[in-house]
């Protein structure tokens, strides 16, 4: 099964220079070309697609390698805290779904911005955040990058251009597109990625946005992470038309193998001089995700684990990446098991950093709700009375 796995991802994204690898080891800091191309042709709406030979190198291939198995370590140390009970509330993990953080970022910079729905964590580590900042705010602690006061669904990090992290269903779309007017209005040459799911591809306030946008050219790119459930509801129940790509109608679109890293990194080089130029286009990410909508979900009451194996074992970005790495002769298999053990030290220590940071001040409750000067609050030597000031 392990060879039949290999042939079939090595076939899906063949290497186009494997004459290189095939003759002499490269550097794994080395910043050679190499030419790959995307796994499947992309599927376009009123534009031409770009192509599907992709530049890489070494140097980006291990770099890809590390930054998904260490989202994937965090996200599955995650689970495990979830389950520990050091994690409340909701929890929704992104492992599968990797190869849309990454190649994103490899193709923008951090003053592009990025805002997202509540399946987050993986998209704020892209932004440059820290697994402590992450862990931390999971479980509720005063290192965490909203403070403790977000938990999962409201990860930020404005200074890296990622606005959040957002609970409300679809609600994140109108404000990336109000990101990309700021943008628009300071004649800034910078675009922003407006992510939602395909059980949020439905709501009106995205049409809206979108209709917005489109009249005023806006450099908003809208990343539809189409991962085939809307929480336990197939996405063929619940739209009429599922092709997410050919929503906008007027706005251009195209699909995009979310689980193929370059392919990502294509698409969102190519929508970023689109959205510049002519305004808002859709990419639509055909993407999986592992574990269920959130943790409370098992994610096996809907689709078969034979179709989750299925995913796995014929397009799991990290997978695939490997693959590529092997095939081009980087690494070896011992070398990139041993980046696996060091992302696990690496997490652990993070998780163990994170649990000795204190959790907030009750007094918080009452902060960062109102103007500084306004609102409720908490004085007195116990913080116990309250004092409200209103405009």
């Amino acid at each position: 099964m392990a060879l039949s796995t290999s042939r079939a991802i090595n076939h899906i994204m063949k290497p186009l220079s494997a004459a290189v690898c095939a003759t002499r080891r490269l550097s794994s800091d080395s910043t050679a070309t190499i030419t790959v191309e995307t796994s499947l042709p992309f599927t376009s709406h009123n534009v031409d697609p770009p192509s599907r030979s992709v530049e890489t190198s070494p140097k980006e291939l291990m770099t890809f390698f590390k930054d998904m198995t260490e989202m994937r370590r965090m996200e599955i140390a995650a689970d495990s805290l979830y389950k520990a009970k050091l994690i409340r509330g909701f929890c929704h993990l992104y492992d599968g779904q990797e190869a849309v953080a990454v190649g994103m970022e490899a193709a923008i910079t951090k003053k592009d911005c990025i805002i997202t729905a509540y399946r987050d964590h993986c998209i704020f580590l892209g932004r440059g955040g820290t697994l402590v900042e992450s862990f931390a705010e999971l479980m509720g602690r005063r290192d965490g990058c909203s403070r403790g006061k977000g938990g999962s669904m409201h990860f930020y990090k404005k200074e890296n251009g990622f606005y959040g992290g957002h609970g409300i269903v679809g609600a994140q779309v109108p404000l990336g597109i109000g990101l990309a007017f700021a943008q628009k209005y300071k004649k800034e040459d910078y675009v922003t990625f407006a992510m939602y799911g395909d059980g949020a591809a439905n709501q009106g306030q995205l049409f809206e946005a979108l209709n917005m946008a489109a009249l005023w050219d806006l450099p908003a790119i809208l990343v539809c992470e189409n991962n085939h459930y809307g929480m336990g509801t197939a996405e063929w129940r619940a739209a009429k038309s599922p092709a997410y790509y050919k929503r906008g109608d007027y706005v251009p679109g195209l699909r995009v193998d979310g689980m193929d890293v370059f392919a990502v990194k294509q698409a969102c080089a190519f929508a970023k001089q689109h959205a510049l130029k002519n305004g808002p286009i859709i990419l639509e990410m055909d993407t999986y995700r592992y574990h269920g909508h959130s943790m409370s979900d098992p994610g096996s009451t809907y689709r078969t684990r034979d179709e989750i194996s299925g995913v796995r074992q014929e397009r799991d970005p990290v997978e695939r990446i490997r693959s590529l790495i092997l095939a081009h002769n980087i690494a070896t298999e011992a070398e990139l098991k041993d980046i696996e053990k060091e992302n696990r030290k690496v997490v652990d220590e993070a998780i163990a950093k994170a649990k000795e940071s204190p959790m907030p001040d009750p007094s918080e409750l009452f902060t960062n709700v109102y103007v500084k000067g306004f609102g409720v609050e908490a004085y007195g030597a116990d913080r116990k009375e309250l004092r409200a000031t209103l405009p």
